[in-house]
């Protein structure tokens, strides 16, 4: 398995990432892809990669930072070349529902990361909530441009998920698809691509049920995996192939 969004950068999980690592790899996780969410993050990030060969960073301003992290795609760019273990660019995008972040600002920087990932041929993590038409719209300006995206914690509409396949998305399901009332999400993912699905934890957020309401920890992907492949109406083995070589063809070809 691999863990495609975590924050290991992240109390709970950074005091005990020695723990954190051993559970990981005794449910059989093979890679875990820590992801940054502001400056002070990134730094943490560029030691936390240092820790063990599983672990990979990306480099990027989360949508609730951006007022107070201007990030330009010339940083995106140099850092990724600098660093062969920062595979992706984000997370970022828009967040219209808290909105801690000047809308204008969100935008700003969604197109930074957008360049940089192009630039680079770097997959582009994406955060969007309460912000289908703009996020939709905005990527669809670079359809030409063979942009790789990945719609981490997938919450989105069956209607955006179809227009963003156009765009060649790739979609994670998060312990959020665990959860009693998350029917319409199931749905969504029940009819996405098996070749376009991915699986995270956005640890030490959003922990899956029957852990919900702890902090989540990569160790509980197992749970997500199941319960995808519950919906899915496959054997977990067989998802958790494919979903890990669907990480490997979007961050490693």
């Amino acid at each position: 398995m691999i863990d495609s969004h975590c924050h290991l950068d992240h109390e709970p999980l950074l005091s005990d990432l020695t723990n954190v690592i051993k559970r990981s790899k005794e449910v059989g996780i093979k890679k875990l892809l820590t992801i940054s969410t502001s400056f002070a993050s990134f730094d943490r990030i560029k030691k936390i990669i240092e820790k063990d060969e599983m672990i990979f960073g990306t480099i990027g301003i989360h949508p609730h930072e951006t007022t107070d992290n201007k990030i330009t795609t010339d940083v995106i760019v140099k850092n990724i070349t600098d660093n062969k273990k920062i595979i992706g660019v984000g997370e970022t995008g828009l967040d219209f529902y808290y909105n801690n972040s000047d809308k204008n600002d969100q935008i700003i920087s969604f197109k930074e990361h957008i360049e940089a990932s192009i630039k680079t041929n770097t997959p582009l993590i994406i955060h969007s909530r309460d912000a289908e038409e703009e996020t939709f719209n905005i990527l669809n300006n670079y359809k030409d441009q063979n942009l790789k995206i990945l719609m981490h914690c997938f919450t989105g509409s069956k209607d955006f998920a179809n227009k963003l396949l156009t765009l060649n998305a790739f979609f994670s399901a998060s312990g959020i698809i665990t959860f009693k009332n998350s029917i319409e999400l199931q749905d969504t993912f029940k009819s996405l691509p098996l070749d376009k699905i991915l699986i995270e934890t956005d640890s030490p957020f959003l922990a899956p049920v029957p852990n919900r309401g702890k902090k989540n920890e990569p160790s509980f992907i197992d749970y997500t995996a199941q319960k995808l492949a519950d919906i899915k109406n496959i054997s977990k083995p067989d998802l958790v192939n494919f979903t890990t070589d669907n990480f490997n063809k979007l961050f490693f070809n």
